[in-house]
Parts: C-alpha cells; structure tokens; sequence
C-alpha cells in the first residue's frame, strides 16, 4: 500500500489539481517573470474567492489572457473586455479583468526600472526565503504591507496586504508550509 505524504492541512486531497499545487508550487521560489505576472493575476482573481476556485479555472483564465502574456494584456481593448466578461469558462468580473490590463501595464513599467520584475519583488525580502517558524495562521506581514503600498503607488489594483501575502506564499518567497509538511523542508 502506498503511503500518503503528510502535507498542509488545508489542501483538498479530493482534488489533483490543488495536490499537484501544494507539491510543486506553493513555497517554491520562482524568479520567472511569465511565472511571476500569471499568480499576480490569478491572486487577483482570488479576491472575494476560495484559491481552489482559482486553481480550478486556472488553465480556462490562462487560455482567456493568452497565456498570461503581459504585453498582449496590456494592449487589451474594450472589444476584449467586452469578450472575457462573456467567458461563462472564468471569473467574469470587470473590475478584476480590467485590473489585470492595468497590472500589465504597471509590471511592464516595474521591468524597465528593475531589469526585471524578479528583480523588484525579491529586494524585498533581500533575495532571502522567508521561512514559517510556527504554525499560527497569517494573511499579513510587515513584508506584505510594504510590497502592497508600493505596488498600489506605482498603479497596480487588487494588491491589498492579504492578496499580496498570498502572492508571496504563492512565488515562494514566504515558505509558510506548515511544520508538519513533508514540504516544509
């Protein structure tokens, strides 16, 4: 008999899809600036929503936003919005939709000041991890408020401190597995 691996208690072991998450993305560093803009725009998303929701749209948002592809979501037109407020596939909010646009535009500007925007968000935490050392639950930081009053001054929207703590668990630069997980490492 196979024997389960111990992971975060909040995973849904009834679904692969947030399995395959938790084993192989959530906590793991990414420097990826493609990688990077896909979780800012489906953290986004989450606002308001379960991450397991998220997760399970994830390839019909990904498909809508032409693979997350920043430049082209930034030239996106009225036309375009138009069409993804009418994909019954994805969370058909215009006001999250439009930000994703904004975002874009916003993330491209952070690239040409920083080189890239890997370079930007890890200065934050001094290009270090920042390990969970107990298991009290958070969905704030010091690190959390700072990146997201940066973020917001520089344009970006739906960037409040809990969406972006979850950013930064999600990209790895917060390791908050619990101490328990097998991940935790």
């Amino acid at each position: 008999m196979k024997e389960e691996k111990t992971r975060c208690k909040w995973v849904n072991l009834k679904n692969p899809l947030y399995i395959k998450y938790h084993d192989n993305e959530w906590g793991v560093p990414h420097y990826d600036d493609e990688y990077l803009f896909e979780f800012l725009v489906l953290e986004t998303f989450q606002a308001g929503l379960s991450w397991e929701c998220i997760l399970n749209k994830r390839t019909a948002l990904k498909k809508a936003f032409d693979n997350f592809d920043y430049d082209k979501i930034s030239k996106y037109d009225e036309k375009k919005i138009e069409k993804l407020c009418n994909n019954n596939e994805i969370i058909k909010n215009k006001l999250k939709i439009e930000a994703a646009i904004n975002n874009a535009k916003v993330f491209i500007k952070i690239q040409k000041e920083f080189g890239s925007f890997s370079n930007y968000i890890w200065a934050f935490s001094n290009n270090k991890i920042i390990k969970n050392v107990d298991d009290n639950f958070k969905i704030t930081s010091e690190l959390s408020d700072k990146v997201s009053n940066d973020l917001k001054k520089r344009g970006m929207k739906f960037v409040g401190s809990i969406i972006i703590y979850s950013y930064l668990q999600a990209i790895g630069i917060i390791n908050d597995h619990e101490l328990e997980c097998e991940f935790y490492k």
